[in-house]
């Protein structure tokens, strides 16, 4: 089976839609995403990631079930640098989550305090119970940290969500941190991150990175990767996010 996560093109936060740029990254996303022979089609109910999957559905005339779970994980937390609002989880400074060693063990992570306040691994374990209920119902069931194969298929399933939540999908499947995926990935708007199970033994499978991130769809255009979600390469570039 694959699996074929997709983030939402450049986002406008303030309407929860797309920027006139993440409109023509989700058209160039749909020329991209029609010739596969897709079995279904799973998209989050925030506006960003509908509006980034309508191309595609049109182009396919096909439709796509809407899954709460999907939407982006909003989990907010006490930053210690910052005490006038929460922020989300992985706008972290480095110099200060790095120093849990926590953070970077699967079975650990949600053990600091800040995390534990927010409920994250409850959010966390919702998420991912949902996802591994869907996963079943195509005929893989999550058994310790690996699948056990009811129903082998090379099915193709489209997800159309958010980097968080990709970040979450990602973590599960791998049983590493999210938040060395968090804060360790960057997955531009409108990027393909592409999963397959691998086989080895009869009836067990695991799932393995193929591709993460890719927007050759948008360099085939010549359109330059959005740079929503990354911040400042430098400190001195003013002119990115700091």
């Amino acid at each position: 089976m694959k699996l074929v996560i997709v983030r939402h093109g450049d986002p406008d936060y303030s309407i929860d839609s797309l920027t006139e740029k993440g409109w023509k990254e989700a058209e160039y996303l749909s020329e991209r995403l029609s010739k596969l022979e897709v079995k279904d089609f799973y998209v989050s109910p925030l506006g960003r990631a509908k509006d980034t999957a309508s191309f595609t559905l049109k182009k396919m005339n096909r439709t796509a079930t809407e899954c709460d779970w999907l939407q982006e994980f909003n989990v907010l937390i006490d930053r210690p640098d910052i005490t006038d609002r929460k922020k989300i989880l992985w706008d972290w400074l480095p110099q200060d989550w790095t120093q849990d060693e926590r953070f970077y063990q699967y079975d650990h992570w949600f053990e600091n305090e800040r995390l534990q306040k927010a409920d994250a691994k409850g959010y966390y374990d919702y998420v991912t119970g949902k996802f591994d209920q869907l996963l079943a119902e195509h005929g893989y069931v999550r058994e310790g940290h690996y699948y056990r194969v009811t129903k082998a298929n090379d099915d193709t399933l489209v997800f159309f969500c958010h980097f968080g939540l990709e970040c979450v999908l990602l973590s599960h499947l791998m049983s590493v941190s999210p938040m060395v995926l968090w804060h360790g990935l960057c997955a531009a708007p409108s990027s393909v991150t592409t999963v397959n199970t691998e086989e080895r033994r009869e009836g067990i499978a695991s799932f393995r990175v193929s591709a993460f991130g890719d927007i050759s769809h948008l360099y085939v255009h010549g359109e330059p990767p959005a740079f929503a979600a990354r911040f400042c390469e430098m400190y001195s570039n003013e002119d990115e996010r700091h």
